[in-house]
């Protein structure tokens, strides 16, 4: 019985003790007594070992309290630039507290606070708070100090041509990685925080002017219904606003690279930044974005038609070469060549099983050795993936499990999807294999005609943000189809594509094409 009683007093003394959720509900006012107030914030932060309480007197006589977060505020700044000359006594006179403070702390970002929960706000993101007894407002000071990492070359979106930087977990050093490129005030960058607990930052960047006020609007919507714990990564709210979760095609462009971003936003799209992590987002986005690298338009415009023809090329064959393989041999014998033919057959005879089973090991373990190398350390893991693959593949021959021509069928699969600039659109790819693969290994070609069928009708319902998947080619937009099965050179590219909605047409002054005979004399 005692025991209950114990448990009921823990509860409603647990009920009774102030939370930061409590005064983020309740928008609770600071008091004019500093005791009162310290008591609350150090009810909030209890058993908060990082959470630095200093108690000073500003000029010897008005008691104060600094409140910080070790780790997360410049310790040395606060030493030299807030407590230092606060606590120096002085015959000077002042009209209150504030002026003090104005004339006293040499800070930059120093604003006026009247609720806890600006407060327990401003000490999250590092910012230190001063309170004063007597008076029911505070002051945050910006001086937010952690570690980030520094600027690096991109590790997913490599080039070899074009910028090596790429955005890190800071969000401000993303932002003003963006603000290098485009210099000017139309750049807009309007923030918001998404998650009750992470309170994660969060900046919509658009181009006034250029992205339409529709998409904008939607952006903001999109993301102020985003209502859980925390965002850990931009991953997390792409999930949140895509059109259609159930596709395994992706209808958000995540990238790394800066410039990427910059192109994107000069085309009247938005991008959304996000603090922790170095992917940010593009809305709205197109198949044929997906299947662009940066790269496409640093060099030549007949160099990166080129690739980009080959970029086709290997997605069909990433897609379809398994399936083709299994259906040929299964069920279409007459297709191939009669000496081409003898040889398979011959490779094949020691084989126990059928084309199906034995693409579906073979896929399955080159999909197990890709991902074994992305989790292994740096050092071991590039290794293991390829020796590991001619190692299997060689046994797997020699022992009879499989044939030389499927080995051959699955190695060059794997080199072809690792052609799709993005990675999100090459898993996509990856997962459709197998689906493709069991069609065919049913029904033959008319198997793959059907996966063709279903897998292009649902590319056709898509939409990006209202934008569908595969615009401009449907719906035909002649005028910008200049960037999508050709990379035309830049003096032809002087209209923006048209998403949806008001847009800004031109991007540049016609009549640029140079002229051969301007060095004739």
């Amino acid at each position: 019985m005692n025991h209950i009683w114990r448990k009921l007093l823990h509860s409603k003394t647990a009920i009774k003790t102030p939370t930061a959720e409590q005064f983020t509900q309740e928008q609770d006012l600071l008091s004019d007594n500093l005791a009162d107030n310290e008591n609350k914030f150090r009810s909030v932060y209890k058993d908060c070992s990082d959470v630095i309480f200093r108690p000073f007197f500003i000029g010897g006589k008005d008691k104060a309290i600094l409140i910080y977060i070790d780790g997360l505020s410049n310790i040395e700044e606060i030493d030299d630039n807030v407590l230092s000359p606060l606590m120096q006594n002085t015959e000077e006179q002042f009209h209150d507290v504030n002026s003090l403070i104005e004339k006293r702390i040499s800070v930059s970002d120093v604003k006026e606070i009247k609720t806890f929960f600006e407060c327990i706000h401003e000490i999250s993101l590092g910012n230190p708070v001063i309170l004063v007894d007597k008076r029911k407002t505070g002051f945050s000071l910006g001086l937010s100090k952690w570690e980030k990492r520094s600027v690096e070359e991109p590790s997913a979106e490599m080039v070899v041509r074009g910028p090596r930087e790429a955005f890190v977990e800071t969000l401000r050093v993303n932002t003003s990685l963006l603000r290098r490129k485009i210099r000017s005030p139309k750049l807009k960058m309007q923030s918001m925080e998404v998650g009750r607990y992470t309170k994660t930052k969060v900046v919509i960047s658009y181009m006034e002017g250029i992205a339409d006020k529709t998409l904008i609007e939607e952006t903001k919507n999109r993301l102020s219904r985003i209502e859980i714990d925390g965002i850990l990564e931009s991953g997390m709210i792409e999930e949140f606003i895509e059109d259609n979760p159930y596709s395994p095609f992706p209808q958000v462009l995540e990238t790394e690279r800066p410039d990427v971003v910059t192109s994107n936003l000069l085309e009247g799209r938005v991008a959304i930044l996000v603090d922790g992590t170095p992917f940010s987002l593009v809305v709205p986005t197109t198949l044929y974005s997906l299947l662009q690298s940066a790269e496409d338009y640093y060099g030549r415009f007949l160099i990166g038609t080129a690739i980009r023809w080959l970029r086709y090329l290997f997605l069909v064959i990433s897609l379809l070469l398994p399936s083709l393989y299994v259906a040929v041999i299964t069920f279409h014998h007459e297709m191939v060549p009669t000496t081409l033919l003898i040889s398979m057959a011959a490779s094949r005879e020691q084989v126990p099983f059928p084309a199906l089973i034995e693409v579906l090991i073979m896929e399955v373990t080159f999909e197990a050795l890709r991902e074994a190398g992305l989790r292994l350390p740096k050092q071991v893991g590039a290794a293991v993936s390829i020796v590991g693959a001619l190692v299997i593949g060689e046994a797997a021959v020699s022992a009879g499990i499989v044939s030389a021509p499927m080995v051959m069928v699955v190695a060059i699969t794997g080199i072809a999807s690792f052609t799709i600039p993005r990675y999100s659109a090459s898993i996509a790819i990856r997962m459709l294999r197998f689906p493709m693969i069991l069609l065919a290994g049913t029904l033959g070609l008319l198997g793959i005609m059907l996966g063709i069928i279903t897998i292009i009708v649902h590319l056709c319902t898509l939409r990006s943000f209202g934008v569908p998947y595969l615009s401009p080619m449907a719906p035909m937009k002649f005028r910008d189809m200049k960037d999508v099965l050709i990379r035309a050179p830049w003096w032809k590219l002087n209209t923006r594509p048209h998403f949806t909605g008001s847009y800004n047409k031109y991007r540049q002054s016609t009549g640029q094409k140079p002229d051969p005979t301007n060095g004739d004399e």
